[in-house]
């Protein structure tokens, strides 16, 4: 394994940074870290969560507004069922979830354009899903030659939509059986904290297992899904807490448009804590770490380096060599 060497003539900083380097390269539990952090770096990762907050926002409303119409036609028959799913639904929304309250109404008209309108929604609110699959494989190294095309990729977007929209009537359904079935105080609530953490690893088994791409072992998905499931709780205790602050800085100077800058910052976060779940099942996968921070690569920084490259293959025919000026070639 090749350690950084101190040189005499570096400064406080590289002496520092070489120390680290030297300890994480030698211990896992700094360099599984490091490593997931340098793979979030070298996918730019940064940019992928921003183009998926993007997404989120502008396809927030049209899926709203599906959620609302099926939610019409499916749950006719029982207003006050319907009426929790959609609670349920807006109280992980920040910012403007209470504000959305009466101002959903669903699809009407005739069959034919209510149908119409209908799958003009849904395919419209896809563009989140569009952008977390194309992440995902990024992440994973996929060839650009061998990533899913553009119906592929909704259908599955579809599928998953669906199974969440299954999965969170269920949620609402055992939720209220929770806290109305007269268990007591501080029971009711322990309940609904431990069913609503079961719901968040659900959600982020389905996303993983519905958008890595294949072939996979779901064994392979669980870290992930955890560190998903717990940067939420992080993100709800605290992320609200900064959305907050970023609103009330950003009021005096922009007004409304600060709520935008409020869900926007939301989705962002939430899109990092989304994706560095997603480097950790990669980093794990193929065992990328330890990586290097200074001095010589290690082999994990080669095979990281050589999938980054072959990664960029956009025809079946092309043929990509690595090389790293040392006789070692891979093609």
């Amino acid at each position: 394994m090749a350690v950084a060497r101190p040189t005499a003539d570096r400064g406080p900083w590289r002496r520092a940074v070489g120390a680290v380097d030297a300890w994480q390269r030698r211990h896992p539990v700094g360099g599984l870290p490091v490593g997931v952090l340098k793979k979030f770096s070298d996918d730019r990762g940064s940019s992928l969560a921003a183009l998926i907050a993007f997404y989120a926002f502008f396809s927030l409303f049209p899926l709203l507004l599906a959620l609302v119409s099926v939610l019409g036609f499916v749950l006719e028959g029982n207003p006050s069922l319907r009426d929790d799913v959609l609670d349920t639904a807006l109280a992980g929304i920040p910012v403007v979830g209470d504000q959305l309250r009466d101002q959903l109404h669903p699809l009407e008209g005739s069959g034919i354009a209510l149908a119409i309108g209908l799958v003009g929604a849904l395919w419209a609110g896809l563009g989140v899903t569009l952008a977390l699959g194309r992440s995902f494989a990024d992440i994973w190294d996929v060839p650009r030659v061998e990533q899913l095309s553009g119906l592929k990729a909704r259908a599955r977007g579809l599928a998953m939509l669906a199974i969440l929209a299954v999965t969170l009537v269920g949620a609402t359904m055992a939720t209220g059986v929770a806290v109305g079935g007269d268990l007591g105080p501080g029971i009711e609530e322990a309940a609904a904290v431990i069913l609503s953490a079961m719901v968040n690893v659900v959600v982020f088994l389905i996303i993983f297992a519905l958008l890595t791409p294949r072939p996979y072992e779901i064994r392979e998905l669980l870290p992930g899904v955890v560190v998903a499931a717990l940067g939420s709780l992080v993100l709800q205790s605290l992320g609200g807490w900064y959305v907050d602050r970023a609103i009330s800085h950003a009021t005096a100077i922009y007004g409304t448009f600060a709520l935008v800058i409020g869900l926007l910052s939301w989705f962002l976060l939430a899109a990092h804590v989304l994706l560095l779940a997603a480097e950790t099942n990669v980093v794990l996968r193929w065992r990328l770490w330890p990586r290097s921070l200074a001095g010589e690569l290690e082999a994990a920084d080669r095979l990281a380096l050589r999938r980054f490259a072959e990664a960029t293959r956009r025809d079946q025919s092309e043929r990509i060599a690595v090389s790293f000026g040392e006789g070692d070639e891979s093609s």
